[in-house]
């Protein structure tokens, strides 16, 4: 798959030799996005875990299981954010989209930039018909990235997820339906 040019970054399929860049993304953003992407966090602490992390990322990328893109500034190529494609339901076809921006470069729209792109991607070369966003309340930042690429609020998903060492928390779906 080729990758998206957008006028500050670039985003692309997770590639074998991003181990070293996405253990420095997730190590300098850590408390940042531990609370939402905890799973993510614990398979990148040092640079084997991360080369481990990336080679299945890339194998579900390979097969369609799941999709995990970087969004990197071009210059020296450093990671500064993620979007998946997960939670694929082929049968009725399905995926959830979840995002994670550097924390320097929340509020440059990137996010919003970067998640269209992989919901018209998912919509078009992936057939899927329903896209998913799940949010906590308290994150205003993703609500508007969800809005902002047409996203409307669905419902509030009791327990939905459980940030390490914290009680389950509801969380709130947002649904963007393929319009074709």
């Amino acid at each position: 798959m080729d990758s998206f040019q957008q006028q500050d970054f670039e985003i692309n399929p997770i590639s074998e030799r991003d181990g070293w860049r996405l253990c420095d993304f997730v190590c300098s953003n850590a408390d940042y996005i531990k609370r939402y992407f905890p799973k993510t966090v614990a398979a990148n602490l040092n640079p084997t875990l991360s080369n481990i992390f990336v080679l299945g990322k890339a194998s579900e990328f390979l097969s369609g299981r799941e999709y995990l893109f970087t969004l990197k500034e071009p210059e020296h190529r450093k990671i500064i954010g993620l979007v998946y494609l997960k939670e694929l339901k082929r049968a009725t076809k399905e995926a959830e989209v979840a995002y994670c921006i550097a924390y320097p470069c929340k509020e440059k729209g990137y996010t919003s930039e970067a998640v269209k792109t992989i919901s018209e991607w998912g919509f078009k070369e992936q057939h899927l018909k329903r896209l998913r966003i799940i949010v906590h309340k308290s994150n205003i930042g993703s609500i508007k990235v969800a809005e902002n690429c047409g996203y409307l609020w669905k419902e509030t998903l009791a327990k939905e997820h459980t940030p390490p060492n914290e009680d389950p928390l509801d969380m709130e779906l947002y649904v963007l339906e393929n319009e074709r």
